[in-house]
């Protein structure tokens, strides 16, 4: 790749009285590298060979792990995608920002039938000033791609990506020096797979042969489900396989960042959802040319540190909206102490709980103590495991850290030692020989909420209508301003924290509005201005 030097554009929002309109700060940087992100769901590490394994082949990510950083404590913001991904783009802590319930768009009529009267599926309208790392990015020169999954909690800007589709590929970029920074996110481990690929695909793996966690009763049933989950991963890994496989046939691949992770913790019953770390730990790759392979950290991370540290290694400034650090690249910060997590409404069913981890003990408060952990998720009976759990159950038949599970309430805190106690059965609390570590944890988890607040003790419906700024539907973004002048455009919305992307034509890709730009008289202008959470608005003008 070529030397390059991009000029990088911070869309800022200047706030007062009269006017809040958007405005452009100008700072220069070097060139940028190539990145690319792996991002797989609902997998704990211990099934990649590498941590371990659970009885199923990875040989490519083998390879990977062997010319990458391995991560032992990586951890997502939730047990659950979409919180865990608003985290993800924006830096910033879904509780911080009133994304953490599972989900807030894309429910079907028939499944909010399920929710509480009143309910409806909103966009999460992100704080003023909040922008994204893909349009950092865009705006620094590079090619950003995503392939396909985004579940941000949000509608993406039109101009948000290059592409993000099923097709979306760096080899789609028109200029071959251009930087890139392309995502592909493999569903194959999602939890669904687990029934939908049942009959339609064959098990790479013994179900005889699986190791069955103590959280299940060892019998048939259970042995199989983890077996198609196990061959999921394996199917996952060959996957993998083809993207590495088309880096270096592009000759891309030694000088490429690559990262690889989960997008959350375990995909199975009592996995996915829980704040326990077989629902949050994810695997965490990232291979880098100045990186020494082969080699394992213990360094903390969590989802809030990936998007900063994502524009630390393109050299560009981690702005204040995001409130994770970078580990890794120019702006690397030093360790922190802790990560934390969150569990709020899983479809239909209210929950409120939080954690913190050092790495090793955990600590979980459960603000709804009256109510189970088990929450009757219409979605995860799929599971042919989830019924027969609910069968045993009934039956007696569970034994005592199974069916703790369904128990009808939960302590207030919680405190487990991960390392001697990994599948946190034994609380600590009351324990006087780890009163010091709870005090601890206790007060890290209360200087987490003031510090960065937490939307979730607030009504949800009553915390949509403050993002819509009290009415009872979404405000609308409003349209551009165009200023045309001596060939060069000019774009402004009075809406404060309104982004913009403009094009020529109907079937140009968008361009992210960073500066007046070159046109001529008889030009055909579109322009959508968005502030997330609101509705977008488009209009279409020719130049005079």
């Amino acid at each position: 790749m070529k030397n390059l030097t991009f000029t990088f554009l911070i869309l800022t929002v200047i706030f007062s009285c009269q006017n809040k309109e958007s405005q452009i700060q100008e700072v220069v940087y070097p060139e940028k590298p190539n990145i690319v992100w792996i991002v797989v769901e609902d997998m704990s590490p211990e099934h990649l060979e590498t941590y371990g394994g659970t009885g199923g082949k990875t040989p490519n990510l083998n390879s990977l792990a062997a010319e990458s950083l391995q991560y032992q404590n990586a951890f997502s913001t939730a047990g659950v995608c979409a919180p865990s991904r608003a985290a993800l783009i924006t830096g910033a802590y879904q509780t911080s920002i009133g994304a953490m319930h599972m989900r807030t768009t894309g429910m079907s009529a028939n499944a909010l039938d399920a929710y509480p009267p009143g309910f409806k599926s909103y966009n999460v309208v992100l704080p003023e000033g909040m922008i994204q790392y893909p349009i950092h990015l865009r705006m620094a020169g590079y090619y950003v791609s995503n392939n396909v999954k985004e579940d941000y909690q949000f509608e993406s800007p039109v101009f948000m990506w290059d592409e993000s589709s099923k097709n979306a590929h760096w080899r789609n970029r028109k200029d071959p020096d251009q930087p890139f920074f392309s995502i592909f996110n493999f569903t194959t481990t999602h939890e669904s797979q687990v029934w939908a690929r049942e009959g339609k695909d064959s098990l790479f793996v013994d179900p005889k042969e699986v190791t069955v966690p103590p959280v299940y009763p060892d019998d048939s049933l259970t042995r199989r489900t983890i077996a198609r989950f196990i061959t999921n991963v394996m199917r996952m890994d060959e996957q993998v396989g083809e993207v590495i496989a088309q880096l270096k046939e592009d000759g891309l691949y030694y000088n490429t960042i690559l990262f690889f992770y989960s997008d959350h913790g375990d995909g199975m019953p009592y996995f996915k959802r829980e704040l326990y770390d077989r629902g949050l730990k994810v695997p965490l790759l990232v291979k880098a040319p100045w990186l020494e392979g082969g080699t394992k950290t213990d360094e903390l991370v969590s989802f809030v540190d990936f998007g900063p540290t994502l524009l630390s290694l393109a050299g560009i400034p981690i702005p204040e909206s995001m409130q994770g650090q970078a580990f890794l690249g120019e702006q690397k910060a030093k360790p922190r102490n802790y990560v934390y997590a969150a569990r709020d409404r899983m479809d239909s069913e209210y929950d409120r709980v939080r954690a913190v981890s050092d790495g090793r003990f955990k600590y979980i408060r459960n603000y709804m103590p009256e109510i189970p952990n088990y929450q009757n998720i219409q979605y995860r009976l799929q599971n042919p495991l989830m019924g027969h759990l609910l069968d045993l159950n009934e039956q007696g038949k569970l034994n005592e850290n199974q069916a703790r599970w369904f128990a009808q309430s939960k302590p207030e805190e919680e405190l487990y030692d991960t390392q001697n106690d990994p599948w946190e059965f034994t609380n600590l609390v009351g324990n006087p020989e780890y009163a010091d570590k709870l005090e601890e944890l206790r007060k890290a988890h209360e200087d987490w909420i003031v510090e960065y607040g937490d939307k979730g003790a607030l009504n949800e419906m009553e915390m949509v209508k403050a993002m819509w700024t009290g009415a009872e539907n979404p405000p609308a973004t409003a349209k551009a301003k165009i200023n045309f002048s001596e060939g060069k455009v000019t774009l402004s919305c009075p809406t404060p924290s309104a982004l913009m992307g403009w094009r020529k034509s109907s079937s140009d890709s968008w361009n992210v509005y960073t500066g007046a730009f070159e046109a001529v008289a008889g030009d055909s202008l579109y322009v959508n201005s968005h502030r997330i959470g609101y509705e977008a608005a488009e209009i279409n003008r020719v130049l005079d």
